[in-house]
């Protein structure tokens, strides 16, 4: 049987985590991280992701609300958390537009090493001039540029990862290209992955055409079964020009799972927990994001706005832009005039992530249908609460994976690099 992959990511400053509920608590004591990471660990999960946040974004001149409780830089977290865990692979998500490859590399590889080879890098990348103010170079790279920096980025660590010989013989390093021009001797040796293991985050063509060449994961997201198998295949079919086989890159989408003791009521606890993710403040938020003007004189229960969004807003700053505002804003109308629904609702509907509702058994079928039929080889769980959102799903769900023979009851290696079956990469001295 297929094995299925597991990770948790941490709920963070975003419309998923809920803070209103009493069980919520901090986003900085490092009692929450290592709750959560702890769960993943007993749930026996490949790994542990962290988000990041290099700006605090704005909302009509304002700090959005949500980022108040701060975004805490993840490889230090992952630094501490290596000490209180064993197994657990740390995923940190580290940006290519405002690093330097020498840098990066040597903080990753010492987090291999710190961890006995549970590190992992997801690489993301920015083409916002506002998220670039906190940085020298400000944000001078195009949307068209960001991905050549980040190829020839993860391409450089992975020269200076190698720099190294597997039996601990230091090589001076060169690299001369585009955007990088450095050479000299890497501190840190060969890490026990040889490499740590390296994630991509994103659905557009670029980005899977980056993941196909360079990453070991990807991180997605898709609707439908149908949706995921599309994408599954379509990435999986891009490795052979870069002389890889269909194992080498683990498809993993970011899902949110709702339980409860029958069907019916976990949909009716998705329901409220939609409902509390979406309040009617952040129903306008939301709205605005895609109009790109203040509406915040709007009734949240009323109808839609009239107005086109205007696509050339700065309403929203350092949030992802949407690509297209006017063809969102007439597929949300369409929503609302098919259904009758307000504002609020239309935003409750149209925004949900892929979730698995329904009883500890039918989450289990679920799950196992996706990674079976090829529509993912795991998830990365995001839970809609902090620290304690994987607790049920780790004491209800794993154990019927695991009976049912699609995930492991017990770890068998030692790396993250074993946990998702992937081999070592061949050194290239």
């Amino acid at each position: 049987m297929k094995q299925m992959h597991l990770a948790a990511h941490f709920p963070g400053v975003n419309s998923t985590t809920v803070w209103t509920d009493p069980r919520s608590r901090s986003q900085i004591d490092f009692s929450s991280f290592e709750h959560l990471a702890r769960t993943a660990e007993r749930g026996k999960f490949d790994f542990f992701f962290l988000a990041e946040g290099l700006r605090l974004r704005e909302h009509n001149g304002r700090i959005h609300d949500l980022d108040v409780v701060g975004r805490p830089e993840s490889l230090t977290v992952l630094g501490a958390l290596a000490a209180v865990t064993e197994r657990l692979g740390l995923a940190a998500t580290v940006n290519a537009t405002f690093n330097e490859p020498y840098e990066l590399a040597r903080r990753l590889a010492t987090l291999d090493h710190l961890s006995a080879g549970r590190a992992a890098w997801n690489v993301v990348t920015s083409s916002d001039a506002f998220t670039g103010e906190n940085f020298r170079r400000g944000g001078y790279l195009d949307r068209a540029d960001r991905y050549t920096r980040a190829a020839e980025f993860v391409a450089t660590a992975r020269e200076l990862w190698d720099s190294w010989t597997p039996d601990g013989t230091s090589r001076p390093f060169a690299h001369a290209g585009q955007h990088f021009e450095i050479s000299g001797e890497f501190t840190v040796p060969r890490s026990p992955q040889g490499h740590p293991v390296v994630i991509q985050a994103g659905d557009s063509d670029e980005g899977r055409e980056f993941a196909a060449s360079a990453a070991d994961v990807i991180f997605t997201r898709h609707g439908t079964l149908e949706a995921g198998r599309i994408f599954y295949a379509d990435v999986k079919a891009r490795l052979a020009k870069y002389g890889r086989q269909p194992g080498d890159l683990k498809i993993m989408p970011g899902v949110t799972v709702v339980l409860g003791d029958t069907d019916a009521e976990a949909q009716q606890n998705a329901a409220e927990i939609r409902r509390q993710q979406v309040s009617p403040q952040n129903a306008i938020l939301a709205l605005e994001q895609v109009w790109g003007r203040d509406l915040s004189s709007y009734d949240p229960d009323g109808p839609l706005p009239e107005t086109d969004p205007d696509p050339a807003s700065e309403l929203v700053q350092g949030r992802v832009r949407i690509a297209d505002p006017l063809a969102v804003a007439a597929k949300w109308r369409a929503l609302s005039e098919a259904k009758g629904l307000s504002i609020r609702q239309t935003v409750i509907e149209s925004t949900a992530r892929q979730s698995f509702i329904g009883s500890p058994e039918t989450v289990a079928a679920e799950l196992e249908t996706f990674v079976s039929t090829d529509a993912a080889d795991g998830f990365i769980l995001v839970p809609h609460l902090t620290p304690g959102g994987l607790d049920g799903f780790v004491d209800r769900v794993v154990p019927l994976l695991q009976e049912r023979g699609a995930f492991r009851s017990e770890y068998t290696g030692s790396t993250l690099r074993s946990h998702l079956g992937l081999a070592e990469p061949v050194w290239k001295g």
